[in-house]
């Protein structure tokens, strides 16, 4: 599976905004086939960030939910601004 056919779309709620300030971590709706390593290397190839974990989740939607978690030397807040999240 390429990269870009992993990630479906950044979710942007509240609880997505704590998760960048207090955990550095993203949140991403993904294509539901994708395993955590597809994410981890769709993440780190196509953002250039180091990923440390990855927990996903089947929301009741049916759609794939992945919680990312991005090393400390890389900002959650930064990467969504580069991706138009402000």
């Amino acid at each position: 599976m390429r990269p870009e056919d992993v990630i479906v779309r950044l979710v942007l709620t509240e609880k997505s905004f704590r998760l960048m300030e207090k955990e550095n971590k993203l949140t991403f709706i993904v294509r539901r086939e994708a395993t955590k390593k597809d994410i981890k290397r769709a993440i780190e190839s196509l953002y250039k960030v180091k990923v440390d974990k990855v927990n996903t989740l089947i929301t009741i939607r049916g759609e794939k939910k992945a919680y990312v978690k991005l090393s400390p030397e890389h900002s959650a807040i930064d990467l969504a601004s580069k991706l138009g999240a402000f």
